[in-house]
């Protein structure tokens, strides 16, 4: 058999990520973005811009097994984000269509801002998407483009990333970073490792045959209170003193399951964030 194909739209660090899982099981990568020299070795360059309705020059001659997009937004106000989710979703979606491609699956990256539950509440791929703001709403609306867009489709809801190069958290606390242990505002991770391994297990579970869903969150196992989780990282990076004064980094607080994912077969690399930074601070080291 032919080793499939995939073209990774936004093939920025979780599309490379993403590709460097697949290459050595013989898949062939193509990486969209502006930037193709940033591409890791061995990703076939395909030099475009997302908001550009012109075809890519370097747009892939030949069957396409998989389409992955997973764009990040050049502004991240309103505009930005139509720019990026919807429009760019579908350009590429009309470039695959023009080119007479017909892939297996289309994976769109999406994000857990489509749940705008506040209470604390476990949230799994059934709950109601309650966005109270235009990047969750915006989401919602890219995320039907894809599943409309003609080629059967998974969209995938990411939670906060964190990994070698968005330590952001990390580093708050180290400036004395502060939040609320009462009511408890829950967060929820995902180390970029995993997540291009969630969306590399689907894929190569597709190709193998598996049924695979709509919709999957992508998470780990610990939707912990966000406060346990400076606490812990307060010990680990031997933080003593901190601002009295509470900061809290988002309004939601919602608990996140992994549940349907891991019941398909995947598994996580770090299973929480003590894994993960753990990871991030020995690299540092």
């Amino acid at each position: 058999m032919a080793a499939p194909r995939v073209l990774i739209a936004g093939c920025g660090d979780i599309g490379s990520r993403l590709a460097l899982q697949l290459l050595p099981h013989g898949w062939t990568v193509y990486g969209l973005r502006r930037s193709i020299e940033r591409l890791p070795e061995h990703v076939v360059g395909v030099s475009a811009d997302l908001f550009d309705t012109r075809m890519p020059a370097q747009w892939p001659a030949g069957e396409i097994d998989y389409l992955v997009y997973c764009a990040t937004p050049t502004d991240r106000d309103e505009a930005g984000y139509r720019a990026a989710y919807v429009d760019g979703l579908r350009h590429v979606i009309d470039w695959t269509h023009r080119s007479g491609q017909r892939p297996k699956r289309l994976i769109f990256v999406s994000s857990s801002s489509v749940y705008g539950q506040q209470q604390g509440e476990w949230v799994d791929e059934s709950s109601p998407t309650l966005a109270s703001g235009f990047s969750g709403e915006i989401m919602l609306e890219a995320e039907q483009v894809a599943l409309n867009s003609g080629f059967a489709a998974s969209v995938v809801r990411l939670t906060g990333i964190y990994g070698p190069g968005r330590s952001d958290l990390m580093n708050r606390v180290r400036q004395g970073y502060s939040v609320a242990i009462n009511p408890p505002l829950y967060g929820n991770r995902i180390h970029a490792d995993d997540a291009a391994g969630l969306l590399a297990f689907l894929l190569q579970a597709d190709e193998q045959g598996v049924a695979l869903e709509d919709c999957y969150i992508g998470v780990d196992d610990a939707p912990d209170p966000l406060s346990d989780v400076v606490q812990w990282m307060r010990q680990r990076l031997g933080v003593t003193e901190w601002s009295e004064e509470t900061s809290i980094r988002r309004a939601g607080s919602k608990r996140c399951s992994n549940t349907l994912a891991k019941a398909v077969g995947w598994t996580l690399r770090y299973p929480s964030y003590r894994e993960g930074y753990e990871a991030m601070l020995k690299a540092e080291a």
